[in-house]
């Protein structure tokens, strides 16, 4: 079944069948692997994508209920070949150990930012509880969002990338 698209700003149509998860269609149809398959069943989000603004795991998520709703994947965030403000400060921290649940942490740390703008330690460790990483790198992730969020407030982006 012919399905349509808006990843990252950009229209696609695929064929797939509308059960199929959209982490599936972004990494096997649309080649955008910075999404990552972690447990396949919601739990650990490392395959978080943003549907309309909110993080959701992308594999609990059939292709037929995205189409129509706007989904911006890890390679969406940078803009103007500029890193954002979340990629940068996890750089500048030192967040990934061995990095596979990152792509998750950055997308739900900048929904988190669009929500708060200024989020408390707690109403940080609240919102990103869902994220696990088995590394153990919250006390870096935790610092990460705290940087990006003065670089937002200072109408900061990351660097060139």
């Amino acid at each position: 079944m012919a399905i349509n698209l808006d990843v990252n700003g950009k229209s696609h149509r695929v064929d797939s069948d509308p059960k199929m998860p959209l982490l599936w269609v972004l990494r096997d149809e649309l080649h955008l692997v910075g999404t990552k398959f972690g447990c396949g069943v919601g739990q650990c989000n490392a395959c978080t994508v943003h549907l309309n603004g909110s993080p959701v795991p992308s594999c609990q998520i059939p292709v037929s209920a995205a189409q129509g709703q706007k989904i911006t994947t890890i390679e969406g965030l940078a803009a103007d070949n500029a890193l954002s403000a979340v990629q940068q400060a996890w750089i500048d921290h030192d967040v990934a150990q061995c990095g596979y649940c990152q792509a998750g942490q950055i997308m739900t740390a900048t929904a988190l930012l669009a929500q708060t703008p200024n989020p408390t330690e707690v109403q940080i460790d609240e919102f990103m509880a869902r994220n696990l990483c088995r590394c153990g790198t919250y006390t870096r992730i935790r610092m990460a969002i705290k940087t990006a969020a003065h670089a937002m407030a200072a109408g900061k982006t990351g660097s060139t990338a």
